[in-house]
């Protein structure tokens, strides 16, 4: 079995309507073209990179969990503002001497992670870890930010 590209059904009263369908078939096929498969993960020059992000909390900590394989935690940043964890940092391209390389698809360069923050974090307490390319970052929550069980009084 294969897939087909669909092909737009031609128009008789319209004939200038076929020309542009073609028009953009041509174009979806020329960016289909493993030429240029390369060069989309070059955009990231105009649009950065941002590494996969997990957020997860109980009713004591909010756990960011960030894939950064094969960095260094010396360049890696992490900061708290305005209720936002902000994790930052650059990835170096690896250069070897003798032959260029056939294929890239590993991210290089700065990336930039913003998270809002579901609820206020006691910033005293924050603890990051890093081990086998995930970043643990651990943010207490506030005390005022902790569910309370209220009790029910009876009259």
């Amino acid at each position: 079995m294969s897939l087909v590209r669909y092909q737009a059904p031609t128009s008789v009263l319209w004939p200038s309507f076929d020309r542009w369908t073609t028009l953009r078939n041509d174009l979806d096929t020329l960016f289909d073209l493993p030429f240029w498969a390369g060069s989309s993960r070059q955009s990231q020059l105009f649009s950065g990179w941002a590494p996969a992000l997990d957020l997860h909390q109980n009713n004591d900590n909010i756990v960011a969990l960030v894939e950064l394989p094969g960095m260094r935690k010396e360049d890696i940043d992490i900061s708290l503002q305005d209720g936002m964890l902000i994790i930052s940092g650059e990835r170096k391209e690896e250069t070897k001497e003798g032959n260029g390389a056939t294929r890239t698809e590993r991210y290089t360069g700065k990336f930039r992670r913003s998270i809002t923050l579901p609820s206020r974090v006691d910033m005293n307490n924050v603890s990051a870890t890093y081990k086998d390319g995930i970043l643990t970052v651990t943010l207490p929550k506030a005390e005022e930010a902790k569910p309370k069980q209220i009790k029910i009084n009876s009259k």
